[in-house]
């Protein structure tokens, strides 16, 4: 399947096998990985893993994280977007089977608004396209810009939890209260 949403200025597509280049520049840098266990991959190898799992995503769960483009420079920006986190191994403040959203960028591209112009069109993909009901998110308690993009894109929160020894903010949003 092929997923491709176009916004004001961004494109969000499926990862094509060509975007393992991109990947690595954004999942090797130290101050994207600051909030997120800050162990940034050292290989090309470590890559081509990542762009397995999002393709194994698309195939057999039919949704995964998009890469974005920003449309005014063609520049892949980072990824955006659903995924489903599915038994044990992907649990989350105690939750399985659910869909949480989620976006990394590169630093050039932080502060644009892009990640809020992403998580509502990949909300909007979620509620109207696929029909969820709920979608979670979850955010280091220090990193605050995305805990605002989660409340500005309408995330509610509901607790506080520890993964990995880091304090996280869980929020969800219903299908029913979306865009009230």
């Amino acid at each position: 399947m092929t997923y491709f949403i176009e916004t004001k200025n961004l494109i969000l597509r499926d990862f094509r096998d060509t975007d393992v280049a991109s990947i690595f520049q954004l999942d090797s840098n130290k101050d994207v990985h600051e909030y997120l266990g800050k162990k940034p991959i050292k290989t090309i190898k470590e890559a081509e893993k990542i762009l397995s799992f999002f393709h194994l995503q698309y195939k057999e769960r039919g949704i995964g994280r998009f890469a974005t483009i920003e449309k005014s420079s063609g520049r892949f920006i980072g990824w955006a977007g659903l995924k489903l986190n599915e038994g044990e191994k992907e649990m989350l403040n105690g939750y399985t089977n659910f869909i949480d959203i989620g976006y990394r960028f590169l630093p050039e591209f932080w502060g644009k608004g892009y990640a809020t112009e992403a998580s509502l069109a990949s909300l909007e993909y979620g509620f109207k396209k696929l029909n969820y009901d709920i979608i979670y998110g979850a955010a280091d308690i220090e990193n605050i810009a995305s805990n605002k993009v989660l409340k500005k894109i309408g995330l509610k929160f509901v607790d506080e939890f520890i993964f990995k020894g880091v304090s996280c903010n869980w929020y969800k949003l219903k299908k029913n209260t979306y865009g009230t």
